[in-house]
């Protein structure tokens, strides 16, 4: 006979969630499962300033200042920092409905939206909210089943919804979102910097040390500045450009998503809610505003129940074979002894041929009963003709 039994074993809720992400160190770091453009990233920046360390800065630090290295140190070391923190880090997912809470949203829904005829096109899933006397529409997520907050979006990279999504950037493989955008804006400030820094002292290195040995000279004694200055030069223009846009975007308290989709221009006309109409305003609150919390609780503690099959021996033949043959003997005493385990039916509750017990589920409040009476085994066949004999004696 086998039964099922469920275990359960505590897990963290980041192995349980939703979504295309990667968690690495117990769910302390999470990103994009698409992470080869980022390990790219990672190569540029140490390669670049590995080769700047290694032919600039000791010719610099000897015959400019000894300030030259350790300020590129720093700025490497930050820009470092940041990319780690952007990549690392929760954008702002929100968590998906849970299965009640969706099925109460979806009667709402229909409550609200009524019978549809069959072949029209129901209306539109959307709530109005009103922010600083402008009307916002919240839009409903089919996968996530939720309303998203305002400025939230799907991304579809990560199959995750974010809070103020700005865009998913594959050069930190993260999503860019609520919590993680003012690092993502220091990355790029700080790496800007840092390659316009190397690109000059590029130039300065190979004009110092062309006076006194010559241009092909210098060139031919150090290969590596020719790399860096190719790797900056095209590198410049993009991180610089990047760099520039997002300030404007952040003057204006605007996201990427937005200004891609038109959400405050266009034949709309429609104002945008959040922007404080002052540019310092702007900056301050993208960029010194509080510090969000994750709302995913990653490493909080969860029950996972797994089935795990048993099986229970069945009474021998044996046992039966000897029980018969002792049937002369005087009928056992009723069994009042409790089970070691609670539920559980010991062998001497029930005998060979007799329905064996009934099982009860966990949650039956009857465990105060009294035990079941005791059922005496059937006769033998030879307790049979022994009776029939005597009543024959008799008459």
């Amino acid at each position: 006979m086998s039964a099922v039994m469920i275990s359960s074993r505590k897990v963290r809720k980041w192995e349980k969630l939703p979504g295309k992400n990667t968690f690495c160190c117990d769910g302390r770091v999470m990103m994009a499962r698409q992470k080869g453009v980022f390990y790219l990233t990672l190569f540029l920046i140490i390669g670049t300033c590995a080769l700047f360390f290694a032919f600039e800065c000791p010719y610099l630090a000897v015959h400019l200042s000894a300030a030259i290295p350790v300020f590129a140190a720093v700025l490497f070391l930050f820009v470092i920092a940041m990319l780690l923190r952007t990549s690392f880090s929760d954008p702002g997912v929100l968590p998906r409905a849970l299965p009640e809470e969706a099925t109460f949203i979806e009667m709402e829904i229909e409550a609200a939206n009524g019978n549809v005829p069959s072949g029209q096109r129901p209306p539109p899933r959307i709530r109005n909210v009103e922010i600083n006397n402008q009307i916002v529409k919240l839009k409903y997520c089919y996968t996530c089943k939720i309303f998203r907050p305002p400025r939230a979006s799907h991304c579809s990279i990560c199959d995750n919804c974010v809070d103020r999504f700005d865009h998913h950037c594959p050069w930190v493989g993260n999503c860019v979102g609520k919590r993680n955008y003012r690092y993502f804006y220091l990355f790029t400030l700080s790496l800007s910097l840092l390659t316009i820094y190397i690109f000059t002292f590029d130039i300065v290195h190979v004009v110092m040390r062309s006076v006194d040995d010559g241009f092909l000279s210098t060139l031919k004694e150090t290969p590596g500045t020719v790399l860096e200055v190719l790797v900056c030069f095209f590198t410049l223009w993009s991180v610089v450009g990047l760099t520039g846009f997002h300030t404007y975007l952040i003057s204006l308290n605007q996201t990427t998503n937005e200004d891609i989709k038109g959400s405050w221009s266009g034949k709309n006309r429609v104002q945008n809610p959040y922007s404080h109409k002052n540019i310092l305003k702007n900056c301050c609150e993208v960029l010194c505003g509080p510090t969000y919390p994750s709302v995913l609780d990653r490493r909080g503690l969860m029950h996972e129940d797994s089935p795990v099959s048993t099986s229970s021996a069945a009474p021998s033949s044996s046992s039966s074979l000897s029980f018969s043959n002792n049937s002369k003997a005087a009928p056992p005493t009723t069994k009042t002894r409790a089970p070691l385990i609670p539920n559980e039916h010991t062998p001497d509750d029930a005998e060979p041929g007799v329905a064996g017990p009934t099982e009860r589920d966990d949650d039956d409040d009857d465990d105060d009963r009294p035990p079941s009476s005791f059922v005496p085994p059937l006769a033998s066949p030879e307790t049979d003709a022994e009776a029939s004999a005597a009543k024959d004696h008799n008459r």
